[in-house]
């Protein structure tokens, strides 16, 4: 069983009808060796006294940012320094805010700031809180400072709602912790180039042919990658993402220096990843200024050429070749289209979804994938793509590289 020995948890309680299983997240902290402090916001202490924390863990639970007592004993900054991680749990869609926006205004938000501890989240609100455009910026900016996220879950809540926004269950957490605060370096000394985002193809100056991807995918992927001990390359089309810590980023626009860049960086990587959603077609002709509606003539004739594929180029290579896996963004037969590519493209590996379904497709926070080689295929439940990337990490570095 992994194991938390000797490790010391600064566990941060927010306001919310989760903080009730804080207390025996306590418990399950204890039990994998961890010794557990405990700070509580005003919120929380609505729903669970401190007391009932100080008896739990066996240590005085902190709720002011400005308590002479504690000032003469443990300061915050005494507090921030000791602790090997902070745990915040439940963390609200207000803390989640607080923490993008870099606020000091209490005793938790200032020992983030203070401490250079990995920060690890569970989130917990109703799920429209959850949805929320605001919510989903804030978790990209913290995603994007190498924050943790772990959850949260979906089903039904406290209020009647039913969707994302649940806080993960104890032990969920636990093992969440294990994996954030030190992860197996899997890909140690390993280069990956790693592929995200749409392409896009001009019309003329003004349109262009594109589609949906958000790139959150290859994101996190990139992210574990790099969490895994990898150096990474990520190859990224024109998406509005901040780039995961630890990692060189390439910018690109068209499927053709999407190409470029993918052929260079492979000549000296172990591992590909094509996430990217690469347009198939291009215009066989780009006009030079913006094309004008003219009267009387309500349809025009689009003349395309195939775009270079891209993975298929990679995965061709007779010297030079990493490992390569595709990815398949279908609306049908998922595995069927993807075990033809896998094929066809000469692919090691390849990983697919169902684009059309709202809760996993493109621009969605979650997904559901299967992923399929040579010798069968072995489907992933719906997850947070943050989680879903550390999943499929562990399993491409255990195909590749079966002897590391």
């Amino acid at each position: 069983m992994s194991s938390l020995a000797h490790k010391r948890i600064l566990l941060g309680v927010s306001g919310g009808i989760a903080a009730y299983k804080s207390a025996d997240l306590v418990r399950r902290l204890q039990d994998r060796g961890a010794t557990v402090r405990v700070v509580m916001t005003a919120g929380a202490q609505e729903f669970v006294k401190p007391l009932t924390f100080q008896a739990l863990s066996g240590n005085p639970v902190h709720t002011d940012l400005l308590d002479p007592a504690a000032e003469a004993a443990m300061g915050h900054i005494e507090l921030a320094k000791w602790a090997d991680a902070i745990l915040i749990a439940p963390a609200s869609a207000s803390v989640m805010a607080r923490l993008a926006a870099g606020m000091a205004d209490d005793l938790l938000s200032t020992l983030c700031l203070a401490s250079e501890a990995p920060l690890v989240l569970a989130p917990a609100m109703n799920q429209a809180m959850w949805l929320h455009p605001a919510t989903q910026a804030n978790t990209q900016t913290l995603l994007s400072r190498n924050v943790t996220l772990l959850g949260p879950d979906a089903g039904s809540q406290a209020c009647g709602d039913v969707g994302p926004g649940r806080m993960l269950e104890p032990l969920d957490i636990v093992e969440g912790l294990i994996d954030a605060i030190a992860p197996e370096q899997m890909l140690e000394g390993k280069k990956v180039t790693i592929t995200a985002g749409p392409t896009r193809e001009a019309l003329d100056p003004v349109r262009y042919l594109s589609n949906h991807s958000s790139g959150k995918m290859g994101f996190a992927i990139a992210a574990a990658a790099a969490r895994a001990g990898a150096e990474v390359t990520l190859i990224a089309g024109p998406v509005r993402l901040a780039t995961p810590a630890g990692v060189h980023r390439v910018d690109v626009v068209s499927t053709d220096e999407m190409l470029a860049a993918a052929e260079q960086a492979a000549d000296d990587c172990d591992l590909f990843i094509a996430a990217a959603a690469v347009v198939d077609f291009r215009p066989k002709v780009v006009a030079d200024q913006k094309i004008k509606k003219e009267d009387g003539n309500d349809s025009d004739v689009l003349s395309l050429v195939k775009n270079p594929d891209i993975v298929a180029t990679i995965a061709g290579r007779t010297s030079k070749r990493p490992f390569v896996v595709g990815f398949a963004a279908e609306t049908e037969k998922v595995a069927e289209h993807a075990k033809g590519k896998l094929a066809r493209k000469n692919l090691d590996m390849i990983v697919a979804n169902d684009v059309s379904d709202p809760e996993g497709g493109f621009n969605s926070d979650r997904n559901q994938v299967v992923v399929i080689d040579r010798d069968g295929e072995q489907p992933l439940p719906a997850a947070l793509k943050t989680e879903l990337a550390t999943q499929l990490v562990a399993l491409i570095a255990a195909r590749a590289f079966p002897d590391t």
